[in-house]
């Protein structure tokens, strides 16, 4: 049980892998506020253990979604146990580190911000994650289970080829992958924390983003066996986070007219790191990432504003009203002035 005034590691062992039961333990022990709304779990923590959230969800393929955003007030140790079908877990840090061992095994493995992680277990073995106190700790983990039974599991065809994939017919053994960095995962784990949607749409929209993110976890372990050694690349923990603060200012103002040198000194990374981390990151370069932003939010203002296709233009950052035409095309298949006639006639139909 978790013991607050205890000087030493305190210790919450979950009995079920099963969502629902999971956060009902978590409950008891952390106490805190849990909602339920369809199968989206959520435990908010502001008590004497510590603050953050706990979020977990389950899909219909077998497939489901654990969140630790928690700061905790003590060093703890989570051990969750296993089934004798133990589920293939894919892990991603955002943010601060956690430790994993197996079991009572004194070998310890660390994921840190921007790393992935592939675990599977021997049947009935334990994970075991230790949390730092006052460290604040982001981390999603992507629990896909796994089932000896092949009629069951070829009803679940992306279950099935993972565990075609990852245990090759064999039984399940402690094993865990620690990956390289990958901040294009992070990208998509900031999506999903945006989900404003509610009821079957907000299903949909996370359902579609785990498979998202679970697809660029096989693809980085995929890379990384080809390459032997992980490529880490050269930049550090914090150039990555700089990246992404830069990232983040472009979103949120990519109206402005950023220049490469402005932002260089404004993240303290030179133009070279800086491009590499967008290459990183988002698979493009900084001017790209912009100019396909503007042009969203053009797409947006034209959908839901009165402005006319020259304001739109000049207000989300382009000084050009016929290189907008150009791109916008090539990105929706037709020009602005054709998408707002067809958001006008639809207006006047409804």
């Amino acid at each position: 049980m978790f013991n607050p005034i205890s000087n030493v590691m305190n210790t919450i062992s979950l009995s079920s892998t099963a969502i629902k039961n999971m956060f009902d333990q978590l409950q008891q022990n952390f106490s805190g506020n849990l909602s339920v709304k369809v199968k989206e779990h959520i435990l908010d923590i502001d008590n004497e253990f510590g603050r953050g959230r706990i979020r977990g969800i389950t899909f219909k393929s077998g497939i489901s979604l654990l969140e630790f955003d928690v700061k905790f007030s003590q060093d703890f140790t989570l051990r969750a146990g296993t089934a004798e079908n133990p589920p293939i877990c894919f892990a991603y840090c955002l943010r601060g580190k956690v430790t994993h061992s197996f079991g009572n095994q004194s070998n310890k493995k660390v994921l840190e911000n921007f790393q992935t992680g592939i675990l599977t277990n021997k049947a009935f073995e334990e994970n075991v994650l230790h949390f730092t106190k006052g460290e604040h700790i982001k981390i999603s983990l992507i629990v896909v289970k796994t089932t000896s039974n092949q009629n069951i599991l070829r009803k679940h065809n992306l279950n099935y080829r993972i565990q075609k994939s990852f245990l090759r017919g064999e039984e399940s053994k402690n094993s865990i992958y620690i990956g390289s960095y990958n901040l294009k995962i992070a990208d998509k784990i900031q999506q999903l924390e945006a989900i404003q949607q509610r009821g079957i749409v907000r299903s949909l929209m996370i359902e579609g983003l785990v498979h998202l993110i679970l697809a660029y976890e096989i693809q980085q372990h995929t890379d990384d066996v080809k390459n032997k050694e992980m490529n880490k690349g050269n930049l550090t923990h914090r150039e990555l986070g700089a990246v992404r603060e830069v990232s983040k200012t472009i979103q949120n103002f990519p109206e402005s007219q950023h220049s490469i040198s402005e932002l260089s000194h404004q993240s303290g990374l030179s133009p070279g790191k800086l491009q590499e981390g967008f290459k990183l990151m988002h698979g493009t370069t900084v001017s790209d990432y912009i100019r396909a932003l503007r042009v969203e939010k053009a797409e947006e203002l034209i959908k839901t504003s009165d402005l006319n296709i020259s304001q739109v233009v000049y207000s989300v950052g382009f000084t050009s009203r016929s290189y907008f035409s150009k791109i916008f095309k090539q990105k929706y298949n037709c020009s602005p002035k054709e998408y707002k006639e067809k958001q006008q006639l639809m207006s006047l139909s409804a």
